[in-house]
């Protein structure tokens, strides 16, 4: 009996306690797992050239315990990989059946590796995001790195905003082998089957990004700014056409390149915009029929005393009894210090609000901020008066072209998209329509205030860079940098904004230096790249000058 009870506990240990422990060793021994990876998403530009692709690649690795000749395999391999052979020789002393080498070795090496004949050195299939156009709009691609897990994800701009549809679905099937390990069966069902990433169709033109990218990258240069951006936009639908940023990096090599370049400083970067914030507050105070183009300013015969602070124009020149037209034409701050006391704080913060100033675009592009603007309460007389000018109040550049846009696309405001549609694996093409925000100012508001805005171009700072024969609206911009407390005037952002044509605008574009060492003015750096930016998009559209 005590025997038997033996047997029975014993039993009871084997086909109970351990059952489940010794079904899975079981089942190991005939199941395998096998993972087939879904291919990421292309990404093409709106003429179907594709900027990012996965590419076939592979994972060198070697066997120690097969490899005959250590020392011979170590310089053979550090001479084809371009690494230490000390560090490969290391790796194939190893105590181990499988030791990685190197990976994202592309095929014209592996051949090499093959034709040497090196036992114990095999390789991995594996693929790898692929760059044709390198560092072409890098910040607006993103990068694709590693997740906690090892597995492949899209970190900033396009790889990380539309990640989940590019990356697609891994296939996961159970390969069934025979008792001499060979295969014989394989399952799958519905859940595990492999579905390839989605590609992305961009509105980004690939002639306008090049153009873009080769006057701002001479243009940072030619004036010694630090850095520089410009985004070009049509302000009919909201579709991005072009956006570049300098520096920059190589998404490829990502690893490469400092953290501080991966964000996207169209999106991220906050800053005073200066007098391309003019436009925007005059049109308010226009929409609400405060003043108009032939209003006269009663304040702008000398600086405006406002509390402890005199408010001066750029130059110390004034214009008494000065038009709204002129003082946009001659960018004069005591009178938009005038047009602020008639449209008042709960007005102003309103038509900001509208025009979508402290709050995100909704922009397609991983990380996008906005500066929150005060409330109400924290809002001081000189607050108000710096804001009509663009001092005191922050933005982002997406947040500036997207206002300035409603202007030119008669006071409707659209949200920024550069993404135009998605294709499925099967060919699918899904459209993403335009998206209409909101409409700030009236049409004929945005009509006076475009006109206005030419007459700045023609008459004002930037005159002698505008092109002949084209009617062009914009808007420069000088932005002290505020240090310590207080603004360095030696230090700036310059910029200028602006859409052409301005009766029919086929584009708005802001171009923004960083501390530009040549001159701090906008009229004299970021002016000249966008009139030399736009003259090439007006010829590629076939758009002749008037006269």
């Amino acid at each position: 009996m005590i025997f038997l009870a033996l047997i029975v506990v014993r039993l009871f240990y084997w086909q109970v306690v351990r059952a489940q422990e010794l079904s899975s060793i079981a089942q190991a021994q005939y199941d395998q797992q096998v993972i087939s990876e879904a291919q990421r998403g292309e990404i093409r530009t709106s003429d179907g050239f594709t900027i990012a692709a996965d590419k076939l690649a592979y994972l060198v690795y070697a066997d120690p315990k097969v490899v005959k000749d250590k020392d011979k395999e170590s310089d053979a391999l550090g001479k084809f990989l371009t690494i230490q052979s000390a560090t490969v020789s290391a790796l194939l002393s190893e105590d181990k059946f499988w030791v990685p080498i190197q990976s994202h070795v592309d095929n014209s090496v592996k051949e090499k590796i093959d034709a040497a004949h090196l036992p114990g050195v095999g390789f991995e299939e594996e693929t790898v995001r692929f760059y044709p156009e390198a560092s072409m709009a890098a910040t607006l691609l993103g990068f694709v790195g590693k997740d906690e897990n090892g597995n492949d994800k899209g970190y900033f701009g396009l790889e990380g905003y539309y990640d989940r549809q590019l990356s697609g679905k891994n296939g996961i099937s159970i390969v069934v082998h025979d008792a001499a390990g060979h295969p014989i069966l394989a399952k799958m069902n519905d859940s595990t089957v492999k579905v390839d990433g989605r590609d992305l169709i961009l509105n980004i033109d690939r002639r306008i990004q090049f153009m873009l990218d080769e006057e701002l990258k001479k243009g940072i240069a030619t004036y010694g700014a630090k850095s520089g951006m410009a985004i070009v936009m049509d302000p009919k639908t909201g579709g991005v056409l072009a956006m570049s940023s300098f520096p920059t990096f190589d998404p490829a090599t990502y690893q490469q390149f400092s953290e501080n370049l991966y964000a996207n400083p169209l999106i991220t970067d906050t800053y005073e915009p200066g007098s391309t914030f003019k436009p925007i507050i005059m049109a308010s105070a226009m929409n609400e029929g405060l003043v108009k183009p032939d209003t006269k300013c009663t304040a702008c015969s000398g600086p405006v005393q406002i509390g402890d602070y005199a408010i001066h124009t750029w130059d110390d020149n004034y214009f008494p009894n000065t038009t709204m037209n002129d003082v946009i034409v001659h960018s004069d701050n005591t009178g938009m210090v005038f047009v602020g006391e008639k449209l008042g704080l709960d007005r102003m913060i309103d038509y900001l609000q509208k025009f979508g100033v402290g709050d995100t675009t909704g922009i397609d592009l991983q990380g996008e901020e906005a500066p929150e603007m005060h409330p109400k309460d924290q809002w001081y007389p000189i607050d108000l008066a710096t804001a009509t000018f663009g001092q005191g109040i922050t933005v982002t550049p997406i947040e500036l072209i997207d206002a300035i846009a409603a202007i030119a696309n008669n006071g409707v405001r659209m949200q920024p998209e550069v993404v135009s549609a998605v294709q499925t694996p099967d060919g699918q093409t899904i459209p993403i329509p335009p998206k209409e925000i909101d409409q700030p100012i009236s049409a004929t508001t945005a009509q006076v205030m475009t006109q206005i805005m030419v007459n700045a171009v023609n008459d004002g700072e930037s005159k002698f860079y505008r092109l002949k024969g084209y009617d062009i609206a914009g808007k420069t911009g000088t932005a002290q940098i505020p240090v310590s407390g207080h603004y360095d005037p030696t230090k700036t952002i310059a910029s200028f904004v602006g859409f052409a044509p301005a009766t029919n605008p086929k584009f708005v574009m802001l171009v923004v230096l960083n501390e530009p060492s040549a001159s701090i003015y906008g009229a004299e750096t970021a002016a000249p790249i966008f009139f030399s930016v736009a003259k090439d998009i007006l010829m590629y559209y076939g758009i002749p000058p008037s006269e």
